[in-house]
């Protein structure tokens, strides 16, 4: 083994992470959907250079592209919080992909209750293993809480889609395109926060900036839930209310009319190209290492930090998850 390249951090963001346009290159990197194709034995190797340079050991003759490109795969694939290797579908790499499927049969097959209802249950489903990949690790949750938030959702989306499709059946024809999204949002506001209540109830472990542990905040949760909401319902907008306005008018002419079964295909590539920017961008929105004002927080957590530290912490940090 060889020492770590002089002034080398493994664990230095590449990019200003204050910024949006710093947070977008970070997750343009890391959501890279080629990274979903890397075998899991180069996953684990990415994994012991990343532990090795943390201990200030590499293997001889790495360069620092390698170190950074082993850091990739490493945040492609391993929990922040927990070190695990988190499970394919659920990994943000995999979003590209794995949702520009969902996402255009959505689209294209609205017009039907079955249909409906088949392919809200198939998102929801990939929605849920998302989420749950995707939670702050330090707060562990039953299976019966997962089965619970599950059911919750799918439940949600499925009433969402089925009674706006019977609402819209009398209503302009781009309306009923935009059912899919309406249970999409319904569906995130409710998903997202069941699968992950236990950190809402127990709190989130908060931090002050060097990383020592000060306490647990529901608040800190609320905060964190609330910004992946809002990032989620944003990566999924602008493919699911722009293209319906781009099929809608596409579908008027006729060599469109001669190439029907080349219509959900096409939906598919279209949704992949606005998922391919918005991923990374909707992740970016938010930084991943929030910060919460420390008269934000409970009264007693608040009191505990001050107690302990007195008012040489006036933020404190946590991670919001994806």
């Amino acid at each position: 083994m060889a020492a770590v390249p002089l002034g080398f951090d493994i664990d230095a963001p590449r990019w200003d992470q204050s910024t949006f346009a710093g947070r977008l290159r970070h997750f343009l990197n890391i959501t890279d959907p080629r990274t979903a194709l890397v075998p899991e034995r180069e996953l684990d190797r990415a994994r012991e250079v990343v532990a090795g340079c943390r201990a200030g050991l590499v293997p001889p003759g790495s360069s620092r592209e390698q170190l950074l490109y082993a850091k990739k795969l490493y945040d492609s694939a391993f929990h922040p919080d927990s070190g695990e290797k988190m499970n394919l579908i659920g990994r943000m790499s995999f979003q590209v992909p794995g949702g520009m499927a969902l996402t255009g049969c959505m689209l294209q097959f609205y017009r039907t209750v079955p249909a409906v209802v088949f392919w809200q249950w198939v998102n929801q489903s990939f929605n849920a293993i998302v989420n749950y990949t995707n939670r702050n690790a330090a707060s562990p949750i039953s299976l019966a809480q997962i089965g619970v938030a599950y059911i919750t959702a799918t439940g949600t989306a499925l009433a969402t889609a089925v009674g706006l499709n019977l609402y819209t059946k009398r209503a302009p024809p781009l309306l009923a395109r935009w059912v899919p999204f309406a249970a999409v949002a319904a569906a995130n506001c409710v998903n997202i926060p069941m699968m992950r209540q236990q950190e809402i109830i127990n709190g989130v472990t908060v931090t002050d900036e060097d990383n020592n542990e000060l306490g647990r905040s529901r608040r800190a949760a609320v905060k964190g839930i609330a910004q992946v909401v809002v990032s989620r319902i944003t990566m999924a907008a602008p493919g699911m209310i722009i293209l319906p306005v781009i099929m809608e008018r596409l579908e008027k002419f006729p060599f469109m009319q001669r190439i029907r079964v080349l219509h959900a295909p096409l939906q598919v590539l279209l949704c992949g190209g606005f998922l391919l920017f918005m991923v990374p961008a909707a992740c970016a929105l938010f930084p991943q290492r929030c910060s919460l004002a420390l008269a934000s927080l409970e009264p007693e957590v608040r009191d505990s930090i001050v107690a302990k530290h007195g008012d040489k912490v006036p933020y404190v940090y946590f991670n919001k998850g994806l």
